[in-house]
């Protein structure tokens, strides 16, 4: 499942400060607030379906605890893509675009904050693949996922066939950046790593790293946001310069 390069980062129309509901500042935190209580509300519902008496029809019970635990996240995510666009590129704070990423990250923070969760699905060969394409990933055959993978931002992953992640790699598509007028942005952009690929142990790949098929990169890799990376070096692309003077500083 080949994967094509990047031209350029884009910064989507749809992220820009268009007046829309949202720029009221209360509705946009109460949103942010509401969906800050969703991981505690999430184990609340759960917690009910599996300790509350009676216990009577204990094994639907936790069928449902099972399905509410592991279905509900991503059908929720993929109804909150399908309500608000959540475009990739540089987006502002306090756009629509932001508010509908926050309730995003939030409806799948719970399996960040307790990686055992996703450690379990790893026991049966190719069920975790099939739970990353719940939440909109593209995952292709044979992906083995070594222990200590940590995904954020699930439904912005694109992965080819036989590719290897080794153990402790970090995969976060996001990164918040300050600008150069001080405005703060968010950079969002999915992850794409081509057939064959091998990713070292204990890396750091950030919104937008592309690694090609066949590539084996190095353990410990730190890779900036919109970098590819090709026989083991980084490659600088011109129509990157603007990010990369914000996101390199030391």
């Amino acid at each position: 499942m080949p994967i094509e390069p990047t031209a350029q980062i884009p910064t989507p129309p749809a992220a820009e400060k268009i007046p829309t509901p949202f720029e009221a500042q209360g509705i946009a935190r109460a949103v942010l607030l509401f969906f800050n209580f969703f991981p505690i509300l999430h184990l609340f519902v759960i917690a009910i379906l599996v300790l509350c008496p009676p216990h009577k029809l204990m094994l639907f019970r936790l069928i449902l605890a099972g399905g509410t635990l592991y279905l509900l996240p991503p059908f929720l995510a993929q109804m909150i893509r399908y309500s608000v666009k959540i475009p990739e590129g540089r987006i502002p704070v306090n756009s629509n675009a932001f508010v509908g990423w926050w309730a995003l990250f939030q409806v799948q923070l719970i399996f960040s904050r307790w990686p055992a969760l996703e450690e379990t699905l790893r026991f049966v060969p190719g069920l975790y693949s099939l739970w990353l394409r719940l939440w909109g990933a593209q995952i292709g055959r044979l992906t083995y996922w070594a222990p200590g993978t940590l995904i954020l931002d699930r439904s912005f992953l694109n992965v080819g066939d036989n590719v290897i992640f080794a153990a402790g790699v970090r995969v976060n598509p996001h990164v918040l950046i300050k600008t150069e007028t001080g405005d703060r942005e968010l950079l969002l952009a999915a992850i794409k790593i081509g057939d064959r690929a091998q990713v070292g142990g204990y890396s750091l790949l950030t919104s937008g790293t592309e690694i090609p098929a066949d590539e084996v990169t190095r353990a410990f890799l730190i890779s900036p946001p919109f970098s590819v990376w090709k026989d083991g070096k980084r490659v600088r692309r011109p129509e990157n310069a603007e990010i990369e003077s914000l996101t390199d500083k030391p």
